[in-house]
């Protein structure tokens, strides 16, 4: 009797360590996951923070085309983060990728005659959806 008691014990003490370990690896995980998303973020910001001093260069010296070579420097920056452009005018409606904002008697349902605000792709997934104006027939 004495025996089945102290192996129950023993398989209740193994029981809590093993619970005890699973928890502290979980939170472990979690802060390196947030120590992960923190390097990623400040990489990005450091990217950022160089758009900005040359914004503030291009500002100061009046350069002409200062604001041209920072908006290649952004276009540069999103490429290598893997952020596309939707594309819209001229196109179909997707109501994943687009957001009507707007419509306009034409010859064809659900055609995009004009985009309102860019939208943009982080490699297959939306970011942000394009706001457009589409045209519709008259019924």
């Amino acid at each position: 009797m004495n025996n089945k008691k102290n192996a129950k014990q023993e398989l209740l003490d193994q029981l809590q360590r093993l619970q005890a370990e699973f928890e502290n690896y979980r939170k472990r995980v979690a802060k390196e996951q947030e120590q992960v998303k923190d390097h990623i973020r400040s990489q990005l910001l450091l990217k950022l923070l160089e758009v900005a001093d040359n914004f503030e260069r291009a500002l100061t010296t009046k350069e002409a085309n200062g604001m041209e070579l920072i908006a290649k420097q952004l276009q540069k920056l999103l490429a290598e983060e893997q952020v596309t452009e939707i594309k819209s005018k001229g196109e179909k409606l997707d109501p994943y990728k687009h957001e009507v904002l707007a419509q306009e008697k034409g010859e064809n349902d659900d055609m995009i005659t004009e985009e309102l605000q860019k939208g943009y792709m982080l490699k297959d997934r939306v970011l942000r959806p394009a706001r457009v104006k589409i045209s519709r027939r008259e019924q």
